[in-house]
């Protein structure tokens, strides 16, 4: 793995080099996309396919800011650029960054360390871009410029993530091979740390939390919980321990989970941290109910009884108060999906990025 990694550094540092001298000053968006094949991948797999084909900007996925000079440079996480990379970046380029999430309470060294450098390091960037309301807010807690802070949301493929009827639901899970007389309930999401099992819990995503909540809805609902993406060992455990039965599957093709989330009755986000989450996004497109924290993106798109529900942080007697709510009343529960799919058609990837031109590129080629 990491003979490949070096493999990929070297060819996008020496292409960067050759294609950005020949490019006029600022022409060309580099999109500086993490070396793991997940989340971070795909926003600068949207971002830039959509601004290539609406030939807003030409712009090139790249896993280094190595070698770019007299361009744009979009990092699109924030390990990406902090806590020292920043101070490496050629100064003939424009620059934001990403900030999706991040906890002080999260006592996690490299965490910590990359919030330490937030203020410095902004000094740098050009724009420093978040996806929510609430990152927003700690950006500016931390030391960033208000001015520099652009909120602009992520998005969802509206043509693999759409809603289906009950009786292809039920064709999808003898498929799949799930139960059809159970309440089942989704986690998509990387929750454990590192790249193998996830045995040690990463604190943002609560994973504690989710199986406490899973415990309490056991004792009065039939429920099955479907576990999609890398290193869930910790939940798996966990789910064993309190007997709630679970399929896990980690999917390398993310065209593939739609099909997924068309088997759910209820998708549940328990995290005390978040940019996001896609999940938000990609439940309400295929008329799936939530329940999530009040966190991320889920602060600023749910509106309470409207088109999800939302829960304080840790509560986990809300949480499950509110699973229930879903669980045991269908047209509740289908009025929410309803509005949600009413909701998220606002997010398309199209959309969002003429949003990411109009509010953060343009302004830089402008200058």
């Amino acid at each position: 793995m990491r003979l490949i990694n070096l493999a990929t550094l070297s060819r996008d540092w020496l292409s960067n080099m050759t294609f950005s001298l020949s490019k006029e000053r600022h022409s060309v968006l580099y999109y500086v996309i993490e070396l793991a094949d997940w989340s971070i991948k795909l926003d600068g797999k949207y971002i830039t396919e959509s601004l290539n084909r609406q030939q807003l900007l030409r712009a090139e996925i790249t896993t280094t800011h190595r070698g770019i000079k007299n361009q744009i440079i979009h990092f699109g996480s924030r390990g990406t650029y902090l806590p020292k990379t920043w101070k490496g970046v050629d100064k003939s380029n424009k620059i934001v960054f990403t900030w999706f999430h991040g906890a002080e309470e999260h006592k996690d060294p490299e965490n910590l360390a990359m919030i330490n450098a937030l203020s410095e390091a902004s000094t740098k960037a050009d724009i420093v871009h978040t996806s929510c309301t609430i990152s927003k807010e700690n950006l500016i807690k931390w030391g960033v410029p208000e001015k520099k802070i652009v909120v602009v949301p992520l998005g969802v493929d509206l043509a693999i993530f759409r809603p289906i009827t009950a009786a292809q639901k039920d064709i999808i899970k003898k498929e799949l091979k799930l139960p059809q007389d159970k309440i089942i309930i989704g986690s998509f999401q990387k929750d454990g740390i590192g790249w193998g099992e996830g045995m040690e819990p990463k604190w943002e995503k609560g994973a504690d939390i989710f199986v406490k909540v899973l415990d309490k809805l056991k004792t009065k609902y039939d429920i099955f919980v479907l576990l999609l993406g890398p290193a869930r060992g910790y939940v798996k455990k966990e789910l064993n321990k309190i007997g709630v039965p679970y399929k896990h599957l980690y999917l390398k093709n993310y065209t593939e989970i739609p099909r997924y989330y068309n088997t759910l009755d209820l998708y549940l986000v328990t995290s005390r941290a978040e940019g996001g989450p896609k999940a938000i996004l990609e439940s309400m497109a295929t008329r799936v109910p939530i329940v999530s924290t009040q966190v991320g993106m889920a602060s600023d798109l749910i509106k309470e009884g409207y088109n999800g529900l939302l829960a304080k942080i840790d509560d986990v007697a809300e949480l499950s108060g509110k699973a229930e709510n879903i669980i045991s009343n269908k047209e509740f529960s289908d009025r929410l999906a309803k509005n949600a799919l009413n909701t998220v058609n606002r997010y398309s990837w199209e959309k969002i990025t003429k949003e990411y031109y109009e509010k953060i590129y343009r302004r830089l080629l402008a200058n």
